[in-house]
């Protein structure tokens, strides 16, 4: 019970020095009440049209950046996933490139092979004609020389004998010497 004597003593002490402070430094109450009222106005102005939409906008970009966040982890995720499919797409298209510069390649051989064996046939071809044409040629030739011969020869003979051969007798001179050619 002492304690509350004790802090009933400490309290108008309290009071006193308050009372003589005010005196001081002249307070005057009216003002002061009016005051307070006015500062509990300004407070409570502000609090209803500054401090809650700014607590409003501050959550709205709270929620924002939260947003903001789980988007950019998605659109990360999301190029990830883009990422492997343009891989795929990639080695795909590789995969087939090889491919298709494989077939151009044997068709290219192929094409290659036709086409020599192509030329060999020509070239055999005209080897063919060539020696055919020589043939000819040789045979036309052997032919005009054994008629060349055989008018020598009947000329030689004529010139030789002295006399002039009848039909018979070349012909004759011309089997003769067509015998020894051939042989």
């Amino acid at each position: 019970m002492n304690h509350f004597i004790l802090f009933a003593g400490i309290g108008g002490d309290l009071l006193e020095t308050a009372k003589g402070t005010a005196r001081t430094f002249g307070l005057d109450w009216p003002h002061f009440i009016a005051q307070v009222v006015s500062f509990g106005l300004v407070c409570l102005c502000l609090f209803l049209f500054a401090y809650k939409p700014i607590l409003k906008m501050l959550a709205e970009r709270r929620q924002q950046i939260a947003d903001g966040l789980a988007n950019a982890e998605k659109i990360k995720q999301e190029l990830a996933r883009t990422e492997a499919l343009r891989q795929e797409v990639l080695d795909k298209a590789n995969l087939q490139a090889t491919k298709l510069i494989e077939e151009a390649r044997a068709a290219a051989a192929r094409v290659r092979e036709q086409e020599t064996q192509k030329a060999i046939a020509q070239a055999e071809q005209i080897i063919a004609k060539a020696r055919e044409a020589t043939a000819t040629e040789h045979g036309r030739m052997l032919a005009e020389l054994k008629q060349e011969v055989l008018s020598l020869v009947a000329r030689t003979t004529a010139a030789v004998t002295g006399k002039v051969l009848t039909a018979e007798d070349q012909q004759r001179l011309a089997e003769e010497t067509r015998r020894q050619l051939a042989a």
